[in-house]
């Protein structure tokens, strides 16, 4: 059924949780502060130089809407790579698999020897939040089953999402009902890489967002209970979960409260989690870790980095 969305509530859940567009000034950040379940990472491996091209962006598509296609970008490394599959904010209703992957991410992931996908989804209100992460499963399934072609290691997958798309990510990555149309679970997912999500336990998020922002989130998340308590990850943490997970957070007490719960979850059913902070407050701290990830002057390049090192140093078969 098609939700109808007052303009207000639009902008409201938009400037709160995604953010998508990537700000253009540059800002110095002091260095990163690690929690203790997450280790001090090690100097940043440094960026290419700026003048290095991107590569190319081999558009791939997954179903039969214009929104269900992704970008993949093939690392220069021979043999099967581990991917990486980016899902882009925007509150659920905006952003773009372009517009908020970032050259650096691209640049620094297949420099590295990953093979990086950036996907789109359909969006609310023309869909609900459950058709977007049927998406991200399907463009996860299209890729594994032309990982010969695109010398994926099907061992060797991470989600990586980003505010609302960090929701997206966590959601197929610990509710089995996503993948399994496609012969999937989510331990298929070797990690998942978070950066300052939103909604991990839905209902919770409301409250902490106040009465303004809180119904936002009901606009897109419905008022029942029991719809917002589906659409809760920390919620589905008690099950098959990928193996491993990074949630960062910037300073806001609103995104370190949905991190530590679901955290809290996850470590509660046996499942690996670290947790870390990164420098940087409100939107701006929330559009910024975004934006400068995979940057040697970001505080979380480093923290991802070392581990992305330490998910794949040994084999997972």
């Amino acid at each position: 059924m098609k939700i109808l969305f007052p303009i207000s509530a639009i902008v409201c859940a938009a400037s709160l949780a995604a953010a998508p567009f990537l700000a253009q000034a540059q800002v110095a950040q002091p260095a990163a502060r690690s929690n203790a379940s997450m280790p001090s990472a090690p100097p940043a491996q440094q960026a290419p130089p700026a003048q290095q091209i991107v590569p190319t962006a081999q558009e791939l598509s997954f179903g039969s809407h214009p929104l269900q296609r992704m970008d993949f970008y093939r690392s220069s490394a021979q043999g099967p790579r581990p991917l990486i599959l980016f899902v882009h904010g925007g509150a659920w209703i905006g952003g773009d698999k372009s517009d908020s992957t970032g050259s650096a991410k691209i640049r620094h992931y297949t420099q590295s020897g990953y093979q990086l996908a950036s996907v789109n989804y359909r969006l609310l209100p023309e869909v609900d939040i459950e058709h977007q992460a049927d998406d991200v499963a399907a463009a996860l399934a299209a890729l594994l089953e032309q990982s010969r072609e695109l010398n994926i290691d099907t061992r060797q997958i991470v989600l990586m999402g980003h505010s609302a798309g960090a929701h997206l990510a966590a959601l197929v990555a610990t509710d089995p009902r996503f993948l399994k149309r496609y012969g999937l679970t989510p331990g298929d997912i070797g990690g998942v890489v978070l950066l300052d999500g939103a909604a991990y336990d839905v209902p919770s998020q409301i409250v902490d967002a106040g009465p303004l922002l809180g119904f936002a989130y009901q606009i897109a998340f419905g008022s029942a209970q029991a719809r917002q308590l589906s659409l809760s990850p920390a919620n589905h943490a008690n099950g098959d979960n990928a193996r491993d997970f990074l949630l960062l957070h910037v300073e806001r007490p609103e995104a370190e409260r949905q991190a530590r719960r679901f955290a809290n979850a996850l470590q509660d059913s046996g499942t690996r989690v670290s947790v870390a902070q990164v420098p940087g407050r409100g939107m701006d701290g929330h559009n910024m870790i975004n934006a400068m990830l995979g940057r040697s002057d970001s505080q979380a390049t480093p923290i991802v980095d070392q581990w992305l090192a330490g998910l794949f140093a040994a084999p997972t078969y």
